[in-house]
């Protein structure tokens, strides 16, 4: 590992100049991806040496468990540490101890704060650097995924949807994309952001950024105020939570592209991103079954499919989830083998693009024609959720994802907000013990239809239907036992019954 440190400097060193131009950036993303990939082993492992070293609560977490590991393999030495997650790492140690010197930075550092969608939030720690580096990096991709090519690009405005405040994704897209242009943090305001549109005009580039359920409720809103989206020209880029390929169709009649992002507060904002290729890389699973079972190994779950650099991160499948290594050395406080507990995997370029060439599938020309700019040659990472956000029904794990989607093309989805899934006790009949059904809690936006037992009907099906074409196991239970097919829809006007904190919380709720 030694031998590798003056390597991966120089490696480092050619990166960062890498971010400092549109031109150098694709170019170091065409040319080097896979030279990348070699030393993202080496990173990890240098990575948690410096960790064991600088940073207490770490060393303490590692000896407690026998100490770092004398396998010679780089990778099995890597799956040889302990992993980490908010129960056995987090929660276990002071915040101070958590970083290098084992004290909290007091100059040009951040706390940052999670949304608290586990239970309770947390406070996190990132330095001046590492700050840095994220907005450099956020920024350039950003310019990469929505720069047109011509020589009069027009100006770049974003509006910021994403909750403001300590929270770590809304104050850091401010910071990356005020590089670009001209940013207006509204928070998940329509009236506002529509205003600044208002006075701002069409003629711009717009990027709107926020939680997926946030752009929909832009074009709801724009749509009840008479204002006409079609002159002004929309990206949109959302993270938090996955989305469906229906309602990015939706958001695409409106929006030019809209590109999602993946990370998490605990462990990194910006793991991954979706590019022009693993957009048409998911499309593809959605629409061709044989093909999602050759990626994903089920089609259960349409999962969200993104790209990552591997020289920044190492990661890992356990157990069906994901384990990240942050391997940049700027970091206050290191994140070694860390479980968020969302199930996923990875998938090298080459066995994406090998996959779909033998099922006769060409997603490299769908991307070229998207954005056009050959797609980066970068490994691709699909997360299906957090592990435990289902709910388990007659041995079947019904998934939020699948809701959405049923929902999402029914021909009543302009009607519907947000959506919610319990179980509930119902009366299984005189003389039975009272018996549990999955509910599917639905937001109507217009009151008119919150009592319409016709729509309710129309929604049981569509749900029904929906998991029915996408699990196995759920149509086992129905197989087994017709009552696994009762699946009950309750509709509620909106901002009550489980919808009543959506106004004031962060990020939805999906399971009540």
């Amino acid at each position: 590992m030694l031998a590798v440190r003056p390597v991966l400097s120089v490696a480092r060193t050619g990166k960062r100049a890498s971010r400092t131009s549109l031109r150098r950036y694709r170019s170091a993303a065409r040319h080097g991806a896979r030279v990348t990939s070699r030393f993202s082993a080496p990173s990890a492992a240098l990575a948690a040496l410096r960790a064991v070293r600088q940073v207490p609560a770490y060393a303490a977490f590692v000896a407690e468990r026998g100490g770092l590991p004398r396998d010679t393999d780089l990778h099995r030495w890597i799956a040889a540490l302990p992993i980490t997650d908010k129960r056995n790492y987090i929660d276990r140690y002071p915040i101070d101890e958590r970083c290098r010197g084992g004290l909290v930075p007091f100059g040009a550092a951040e706390l940052d704060e999670s949304s608290g969608s586990s239970g309770k939030p947390y406070t996190w720690v990132r330095g001046e650097a590492e700050l840095l580096e994220i907005h450099r990096t956020m920024a350039i991709l950003a310019q990469h995924l929505l720069d047109d090519g011509g020589p009069h690009r027009r100006p770049l405005v974003t509006l910021n949807g994403f909750s403001m405040g300590a929270w770590a994704t809304g104050t850091n897209v401010s910071a990356s994309l005020k590089r670009l242009g001209v940013v207006k943090s509204t928070g998940p305001d329509t009236e506002k952001m529509l205003s600044a549109m208002q006075l701002l005009g069409p003629g711009r580039i717009y990027v709107i950024a926020g939680y997926p359920p946030f752009l929909r409720r832009l074009l709801d809103a724009a749509r009840e105020q008479n204002f006409d989206l079609a002159p002004y020209t929309m990206y949109g880029v959302v993270g938090g939570e996955g989305m469906s390929e229906a309602l990015r169709d939706r958001l695409e009649r409106t929006f030019s592209c809209v590109y999602s992002a993946y990370g998490a507060s605990d462990l990194d904002i910006g793991v991954a991103a979706e590019t022009p290729l693993s957009i048409e890389v998911r499309r593809m699973a959605a629409l061709h079954p044989e093909l999602a079972i050759e990626l994903f190994g089920t089609t259960t779950r349409l999962p969200m499919v993104f790209q990552y650099d591997p020289s920044d991160y190492y990661v890992e499948t356990v157990s069906g989830e994901l384990v990240v290594t942050v391997s940049r050395p700027a970091l206050v406080s290191p994140r070694i083998r860390y479980n968020v507990h969302d199930a996923g995997g990875t998938l090298t370029y080459d066995d994406v693009v090998a996959t779909c060439k033998r099922l006769g599938l060409d997603p490299l020309s769908a991307a070229y024609a998207r954005h056009p700019f050959r797609p980066f040659e970068l490994p691709f990472l699909y997360v299906h959720g957090r592990a435990d956000s289902t709910i388990s029904f007659m041995g079947a794990n019904i998934y939020p994802e699948d809701v959405e989607q049923a929902l999402g093309e029914s021909p009543d989805a302009d009607l519907l907000g947000a959506y919610a899934l319990s179980l509930i006790d119902v009366d299984a009949g005189e003389g039975s013990a009272d018996a549990v059904r999955p509910c599917v809690h639905v937001e109507v936006l217009d009151s008119r239809f919150s009592g319409d037992d016709e729509l309710r009907d129309r929604l049981v099906c569509a749900v029904r239907e929906r998991l029915l074409a996408n699990s196995a196991d759920y149509r086992s239970a129905v197989n087994e036992d017709r009552a696994a097919a009762d699946i009950r829809v309750f509709l509620h006007t909106e901002g009550t019954g489980p919808f009543v904190a959506n106004a004031t919380r962060i990020k939805r709720r999906y399971i009540v």
